[in-house]
């Protein structure tokens, strides 16, 4: 057969494709192990970035072992569950956020009129990391997620032991544009949350995303943020990511109960 001839020209073409879909095939099956303990560690690292406990040249693992706690709960009662409710077999490190909303067992619908997150699935259950230093709680890392202008925003907001102050947010995972809604990566935006006032002093939501700067001299100024410029939907969606859950339909049960337990007031007293 003639080397240029039109049926010796797909043969080749059709056996380089072949041989390119085992070669990716096994690149993926060969670094899924490896993607896998890459997004664990991104995760476990962004925990720590929220609660000011991420060391650039420390062992993530060791320091998310000895000072954070995992708990797993109910977002509905906001009381721990034993992980051996979900299944027999099932730990913590297994938790997916994605495909726990997915599973018609372990997720549920949002109502449209209640989703400010834009979520429309999210699981029961919730892991919550307790910051503790000689036992003692005095951080609470709550994951939360919601809907950018590109894409699902998923990661870590850090409330100090008052249950009120902000001290830190992260986020691990999303698709925004990078030098406009990706800027919510950038340390600059991120240092202007620790401090940040959560709730008022009947502990409802206050904390704001801005479409601009956050004028210092404003009384509202302990509760508010900067937003992202030329970003105003991934701002937003900040904004409402967080007034989803640290209301009453996210981690509101939950913070009642430990407000409680921990003997706190409800809300921010100079508010």
């Amino acid at each position: 057969m003639r080397n240029d001839s039109l049926k010796q020209s797909i043969k080749v073409v059709l056996s380089l494709c072949l041989v390119c879909s085992f070669l990716v095939s096994g690149a993926v099956v060969l670094l899924n192990a490896r993607q896998q303990e890459n997004q664990r560690l991104n995760k476990i690292n962004n925990i720590l970035i929220a609660a000011d406990l991420y060391q650039p040249d420390g062992n993530s693992d060791e320091i998310y072992k000895q000072r954070i706690e995992p708990v797993l709960i109910d977002l509905a009662s906001g009381d721990p569950v034993a992980e051996q409710r979900i299944s027999p077999d099932f730990t913590l490190d297994d938790f997916d956020i994605q495909r726990f909303a997915n599973d018609p067992e372990l997720g549920e619908n949002v109502p449209a009129n209640l989703d400010s997150a834009k979520i429309n699935r999210r699981s029961k259950y919730m892991p919550v990391y307790l910051v503790k230093t000689a036992g003692q709680a005095e951080k609470l890392i709550l994951p939360v997620f919601g809907k950018g202008l590109w894409s699902t925003l998923y990661g870590f907001v850090a409330l100090d032991r008052d249950l009120q102050t902000i001290t830190g947010l992260s986020f691990y995972q999303h698709g925004e544009t990078p030098g406009l809604g990706g800027e919510i990566d950038n340390p600059r935006w991120k240092q202007q949350w620790p401090g940040k006032q959560a709730f008022d002093r009947e502990g409802r939501v206050i904390i704001k995303v801005l479409r601009g700067e956050v004028d210092a001299e404003s009384a509202d100024a302990d509760h508010q943020v900067d937003g992202l410029a030329g970003a105003t939907l991934t701002s937003r969606g900040v904004d409402r990511l967080l007034n989803y859950w640290l209301g009453e339909q996210g981690y509101g049960p939950l913070l009642a109960r430990l407000r409680q337990e921990w003997h706190l007031p409800r809300g921010h007293s100079d508010v």
